[in-house]
Formats: structure tokens, sequence, C-alpha cells
């Protein structure tokens, strides 16, 4: 299993829309749209899980594709670094 990092589609995008763009690909597993925490509204990036063999196609087919009218980014997400946890500081 494999975790896509999909970016810069319109923020109109639902998890539905984005359900229905990775089926003919593969099964898709999980959706997480991501959102503003004040507004709620969408980012305009989220997080698909797909099976190995699909993830690759998705990237290959999706990544650089016309998606209301700006070009998808699909690729596979990366881990994001821990920041130092507080203790310490300045002063």
């Amino acid at each position: 299993m494999k975790k896509l990092y999909v970016g810069n589609f319109p923020w109109s995008t639902t998890e539905d829309d984005l359900r229905e763009l990775f089926a003919p690909i593969g099964e898709v597993h999980d959706i997480a749209l991501i959102r503003d925490r004040d507004t709620g509204r969408s980012r305009g990036f989220g997080f698909i899980q797909m099976d190995d063999a699909d993830a690759e196609k998705a990237i290959k087919d999706l990544d650089g594709q016309d998606y209301g009218g700006r070009p998808l980014k699909v690729n596979e997400a990366q881990e994001k670094p821990r920041r130092p946890s507080g203790g310490g500081g300045r002063y």
C-alpha cells in the first residue's frame, strides 16, 4: 500500500471527486483532504492510499494532467520531518 500526495486541485474538489478520478486506475483505500482549520475549506491538496502497482500507475497517468483548469501534482507522499518539541527555547 502506498500513500500518494495529490495537489493543485481546485478548492471545490471533494473526496468523491478524487475517488472518481482515481477509480479507473485502481481501488482507492483511503482519501484525506486537507482543510483549513479556521474555515474548513479544502486547501487544494490531500492524500490517497492505493495498492503499490495502482499507485505507480496513478503517478504516471495523472501527474501533470489538467483537472479543473489546473495541472495536478501526484507523487509518492514523503514523511513530514519531525519538528523539535518544546523545551530549551530561547528567551
